[in-house]
């Protein structure tokens, strides 16, 4: 094929791959400044008695994989066709199919291989719940990214059910990972990937296919009429209640199989658990009895250590899972992971963060309020993420409960809907850390969380003060306001105990933190709101302890967010402002100085997130010069 400099709007860059009617083509996207894959048919190479059904099916895996927006499926960005070129623009994969790994004698230990399924049916139970049936679930078409996540790739030959492009009789598939069904040319459902699932997990666990032969009728014989071996009998390893979960999906009738993905992984996670393999005896607190190894032990571990790397450095290794890598070494136990607790309504939400988080931390999921209460009643979690409109109780009022029970968890809003309210309360009730909007980017949304579970884990090992803050601070609260409307007001609400001290601008107010220290910073920002957000974004990176309380009379949701994220404000407030609400809010300010004062560790709770202006722009550099000259008691802390 000769290969075009450009497609679209899209530069290429070099050659991915190539196979059966297509090159997969590096690129470059000159728009968005970003490096995806294009998958380039050229339609004149193409036999012309399959022509016109191949460019169907060629469209038909656009049109699937655009449905569906998965952190297990490869995304669809564009479908073109440009001359005698017709291409997908898709998401980029650094890393190579699962075929590479099986034809390098790819041995692993049960966790992993169960983690490898697991994130199929994944990306299964979304893809079916979306009206996608693959139809052909099979090792070169899962890509194992560097990191050691599954990408469902090539929807080819998939079933839409809104489309009537399946006909009853024509059989579609790789002839040792399809289901019965489709070798007779029945139209397939989801249950048909729960089959070449089931294939493949044999595959995994023993190195040989279950339905082997030397061709196509052979194998679609065996398919149709035969039940392979236990996997326990060609590996050891595997327990029985493994063998039950295999045996159920590979079962010929589709209704004797799993119902759904989501049934056959919690099967499988059951039958897989993470202490699987684990000795009771060879924990740390029994290893002061041991004396030695008997003799059985001996021969395992010498059996367990020829199979607990495949040499290819991509980590998966130990199939026994007790840490054991040389026969007499101690036992190396790893450090328990962290818990992030997900909050949503959605499955599918779910499934997909838990997909993406669980081989770092301890995931736990809830559907509703509830269920999240009784977690964070039971258990030390570090970081607790929300959706906000969920039936039973909202987002903002979970957080606001489990700030109660639990305040040194950082809080988290993760939501596709920006209404004001919400985000209002999620800074004035849940003193939230940060605000995701759905859909989510993966990177910043696993650098949040990591952020988030860091600062977690240090609050959550320190032993909290038992006495109360005092009552009086050694810092003053500062007003900033055009017209001094509040002054009056505030200074007979905080009577002689606070000192109070005003400023009508910008400028008065760093003049006024340059001269003494400041607890609270109360800002009226109805106009240049950009100026007040990198105000608030250096001071905070520089002095976290300052407490920053915004009014306003807009009503923008956006503008919030951005106070959230970049700013990390202490309390919002819309104008006219209720000084009986005001004043709770000071008072709950003062008091949350006061335990920064104690322990200056809290202070993690509010690192802000990188905002480039504030550093490029020339009143972001103003400022800095400005707020480098401020003294401050907190400011090692604050480094």
């Amino acid at each position: 094929m000769n290969i075009p400099h450009t497609i679209g709007r899209y530069e290429v860059r070099g050659i991915l791959g190539e196979g059966g009617m297509a090159t997969v083509l590096e690129g470059w996207d000159p728009v968005l400044h970003r490096t995806l894959a294009v998958k380039l048919v050229d339609k004149a190479k193409l036999d012309p008695e399959t022509k016109d059904e191949a460019l169907r099916r060629f469209k038909r895996e656009a049109q699937a994989a655009a449905r569906l927006a998965h952190a297990n499926v490869v995304q669809v960005y564009e479908y073109g066709e440009e001359g005698d070129y017709c291409f997908i623009a898709m998401e980029h994969v650094a890393g190579k199919p699962l075929t590479a790994y099986l034809s390098e004698g790819l041995k692993t230990e049960l966790q992993r291989v169960r983690d490898i399924i697991g994130q199929l049916l994944d990306a299964l139970a979304y893809s079916h719940a979306q009206g996608v049936v693959h139809r052909d679930i099979k090792p070169g078409n899962l890509l194992v990214t560097r990191e050691g996540n599954i990408k469902v790739t090539d929807f080819g030959i998939a079933r839409i059910e809104t489309s009537n492009v399946t006909q009853h009789g024509h059989m579609l598939g790789t002839p040792s990972y399809m289901s019965p069904e489709q070798y007779l040319g029945e139209t397939p459902d989801g249950r048909a990937d729960l089959f070449s699932a089931g294939v493949l997990l044999y595959e995994l666990l023993t190195s040989v296919k279950p339905f082997a032969g030397e061709s196509s009728g052979q194998i679609m014989n065996k398919i149709l009429y035969e039940t392979p071996v236990d996997p326990s009998r060609l590996n050891p390893l595997v327990p029985p209640a493994v063998d039950w979960v295999v045996q159920k999906v590979l079962a010929k009738a589709p209704q004797d199989r799993f119902d759904n993905a989501r049934e056959f992984s919690e099967a499988l996670f059951n039958a897989i658990p993470d202490h699987l393999g684990e000795d009771p005896s060879l924990r740390p607190e029994n290893l002061a009895s041991v004396v030695r190894a008997p003799s059985d032990m001996l021969n395992a571990a010498r059996k367990l250590r020829t199979l607990a790397r495949s040499g290819d450095g991509n980590g998966l290794g130990d199939p026994t899972g007790t840490g054991l890598s040389q026969l007499g070494e101690p036992l190396v136990t790893a450090a328990p992971r962290a818990r992030v607790l997900f909050v949503d309504d959605e499955e599918r939400i779910l499934t997909a963060l838990k997909t993406i988080f669980r081989g770092r931390y301890h995931v736990l999921t809830a559907a509703n309020g509830k269920e999240a209460l009784d977690f964070i009643g039971k258990f030390k979690i570090p970081v607790i993420v929300s959706d906000q409109r969920m039936p039973g109780m909202l987002g903002v009022e979970l957080l606001r409960r489990a700030r109660d029970l639990s305040p040194d968890s950082v809080r988290i809003l993760l939501t596709g809907y920006s209404d004001l309210a919400s985000i209002v309360g999620s800074i004035n009730e849940g003193e939230v850390y940060r605000f995701i909007s759905k859909p989510w980017d993966n990177q910043e949304l696993q650098q949040v969380i990591a952020e988030a579970v860091d600062i977690g884990q240090q609050l959550l090992e320190r032993n909290r003060p038992k006495q109360p803050p005092p009552p009086k601070i050694d810092a003053a609260i500062l007003l900033l306001e055009q017209r001094p409307s509040l002054h009056p007001a505030l200074t007979k609400v905080l009577g002689s105990s606070y000192e109070l001290v005003s400023a009508s601008n910008i400028d008065q107010a760093l003049a006024e933190l340059e001269t003494r220290e400041i607890a609270v910073f109360i800002a009226d920002i109805d106009a240049e709101f950009e100026n007040y957000l990198i105000l608030f974004n250096l001071l905070k990176r520089k002095y976290p302890q300052i407490l920053v309380v915004v009014l306003t009379g807009a009503s923008d949701s956006e503008m919030v967010i951005h106070l959230i994220n970049e700013a990390q404000i202490y309390r919002f407030l819309n104008k006219p402002v209720n000084v009986g609400l005001l004043q709770q809010h000071l008072h709950s300010a003062i008091t949350r100085y006061a335990e920064y004062e104690r322990s200056p560790e809290l202070l993690g709770q509010h690192k802000v997130k990188d905002m480039p202006k504030a550093q490029t722009s020339s009143f972001g550099q103003g400022l800095l010069e400005r707020l480098r000259s401020l003294k401050s008691r907190f400011a090692a802390a604050a480094k």
